[in-house]
């Protein structure tokens, strides 16, 4: 496939995104040649995947893999558990960390926020934030450069954990390496702390990492060539070629990383009942959502409810078959941690009075590549000041927070997240 083939700008949208849109779907469908027998095929394959998942939830199994992290770093995990998490597409670490560590750590970011008068400074998320998704605004707070969550990200642990999601892709293919799978972006992000009581509508189902881009984005095009060449059989969501020359339209939910994986780790003990986090578990699931605008019941400048500046939305309307998929995560203890593919469907459960604290640290696995590097210079430059980071709105309420860490604080692990060694 020519690189062009069906390419728009990769910085900037085009002036009439709808004949841009109109344009795309015509050369798509002129490349695919028969684009209903292939997505029948697609659809298919999801249907399995959708109903067994259906009948492990029926059955009370676990949709979603769990590994011990004793057993990750002793090099105990099984071809059969690593079989599974590819399959499913996201993973629980059990005891990531310790689970004290875990509460003071949970403990720590309170002192923090209660040392500098947090609650009195805060001026809460902009109108549009989320975005059109269906959602209540969580206690998503944006503090990046405390002790606990500099500790956490450099730490030992999490360096073991992020290269053995990483080591699940293919990251030599093509006749190129795209990625370091041992060496991570230190990619600053948030603190969710949710509130015993709390009653929230959660977050509708979508996927980040770009909307319109999934379809504009002449290196999304590579990643995706095989579909475009009517090969689904061909298509591996494991594969990391072009991922790392991917970018993305500027906007408020936007990543200038290239995440294998995004994941929290868990500073409270959370049941699964609780507003919790939830995947469709199926990595291959995006195919059917970038070939469902090219079926003939859409309208020809939409692309089923993505638009610029937005993440993409997953909806009963476009993507009932997937919907069916959703499964939360299992309880949680503090400390343990969990991942999903960066390609997959996810969301947040409603709850009603909430048990208990949902506080949460977001570390993705960043791996070292030409476009993470290029990002570390900015965080590195954010992290000197205390200013809030490049992807996220300038709030910038640390810069005077005598308590945040430190470039003299950072170890090895750190140092080299942030392009210093």
């Amino acid at each position: 496939m020519s690189d062009t083939a069906l390419a728009v700008s990769a910085t900037t949208l085009p002036e009439d995104l709808s004949a841009a849109i109109r344009s795309l779907k015509q050369k798509a469908r002129e490349q695919i040649g028969d684009v209903e027998s292939l997505f029948k095929t697609v659809e298919a394959f999801i249907k399995r995947e959708v109903e067994d998942i259906e009948a492990v939830r029926a059955k009370g199994g676990d949709v979603w893999p769990q590994v011990d992290y004793d057993d990750l770093a002793n090099g105990h995990v099984t071809d059969e558990q690593i079989r599974y998490i590819k399959r499913r597409g996201c993973a629980v670490i059990r005891r990531h960390f310790p689970h004290e560590q875990a509460r003071a750590w949970d403990r720590g970011l309170v002192s923090y926020l209660d040392d500098n008068d947090f609650d009195t400074v805060y001026r809460g998320p902009g109108d549009d934030f989320f975005g059109s998704l269906s959602a209540s605004r969580p206690p998503i707070l944006p503090i990046y450069w405390s002790h606990p969550q500099m500790e956490a990200r450099q730490h030992a642990r999490m360096a073991q954990v992020q290269s053995f999601m990483n080591r699940l892709w293919q990251y030599e293919s093509e006749g190129q390496m795209w990625f370091d799978p041992d060496r991570n972006l230190l990619y600053p992000d948030r603190v969710r702390r949710r509130p015993p009581g709390t009653t929230s509508d959660g977050l509708g189902a979508h996927v980040d990492s770009g909307a319109i881009e999934r379809w504009l984005h002449p290196a999304y095009q590579k990643v995706f060539r095989h579909v475009l060449n009517h090969e689904f059989d061909q298509y591996d969501p494991w594969d990391a070629a072009w991922r790392s020359e991917v970018s993305e339209y500027d906007s408020s939910t936007m990543c200038s990383a290239f995440r294998t994986f995004q994941g929290w780790t868990a500073l409270s003990d959370m049941g699964a009942d609780q507003g919790v986090l939830h995947t469709v578990p199926i990595p291959a699931a995006i195919i059917h959502v970038l070939l469902r605008p090219l079926l003939r019941d859409v309208p020809e400048d939409s692309l089923c409810g993505a638009v610029p500046h937005r993440v993409l939305p997953i909806s009963d309307e476009w993507h009932p078959l997937l919907m069916r998929a959703l499964t939360g995560i299992p309880a949680l203890k503090a400390g343990d941690s969990v991942w999903w593919h960066c390609d997959v469907i996810h969301s947040v459960a409603r709850v009603a009075d909430q048990q208990g604290w949902g506080n949460v640290m977001y570390i993705p696995a960043a791996p070292w590549c030409d476009r993470n590097a290029k990002y570390a210079q900015k965080v590195r430059a954010a992290f000197e000041k205390g200013c809030s980071p490049d992807d996220f709105p300038a709030e910038h309420y640390e810069a005077d927070w005598a308590t945040r860490f430190r470039p003299a604080e950072l170890n090895d692990n750190g140092r080299r997240g942030m392009g210093m060694d």
